[in-house]
């Protein structure tokens, strides 16, 4: 089983990117390769709906110098799908939404690649907006027909310099909760 984490923070030590090295961390251990994607290493041109996808029926985007394609690629071969962002302003950040846009719009078109497999969401804030956040990239799993697994409680952290977020004890049982829910679903997918 391969495990994809897609990082839409900036900060590459701050708390999302902390809680995804304690995310990779714990899946290795469960026996799932995991690797994280960080978004911000890319420059994304914006989807201008030129529907070239579909056109070509190929699922893949005809800018092919921004790294659309190369995560595409790395989403179709990965069994279980985790968007992680900050929230800025109630909202993923816009190198996260700038990519879904244009994934979204490419997958949709290409037969939606991603049905079926798992998907999953942790966001953090300083004090408000990660609900926002985690809901927007949750539907997007969804839209895409990925089985998303979730977690009581919410691995929605109220967090500002890292290691903030492990103060938010009840995001970390979330979080914990969600990564032994992935681990199960794995499993029940695997038929072990």
């Amino acid at each position: 089983m391969k495990a994809l984490v897609l990082n839409g923070s900036p900060r590459p030590i701050g708390n999302t990117s902390n809680i995804i090295l304690e995310v990779l961390e714990k899946l290795e251990k469960e026996g799932i390769e995991a690797e994280q994607i960080q978004l911000y290493a890319y420059q994304f041109t914006p989807c201008n709906d030129c529907r070239t996808c579909e056109i070509r029926g190929d699922c893949r985007c005809m800018d092919m110098e921004d790294g659309t394609n190369e995560i595409l690629d790395k989403m179709r071969e990965a069994d279980v799908i985790i968007l992680a962002s900050p929230a800025y302003c109630s909202s993923a950040t816009a190198v996260m939404r700038s990519f879904l846009e244009k994934a979204g719009l490419i997958l949709d078109k290409g037969g939606k690649p991603l049905r079926g497999k798992i998907g999953a969401v942790f966001t953090v804030s300083e004090h408000d907006g990660a609900e926002t956040a985690y809901l927007e990239l949750v539907t997007w799993l969804l839209r895409r027909e990925l089985f998303v697994v979730g977690s009581s409680h919410l691995p929605v952290f109220r967090a500002l310099n890292s290691p903030a977020y492990e103060d938010d004890v009840y995001s970390m049982k979330g979080l914990d909760r969600m990564l032994d829910n992935i681990v199960l679903a794995t499993e029940k997918f695997s038929g072990e």
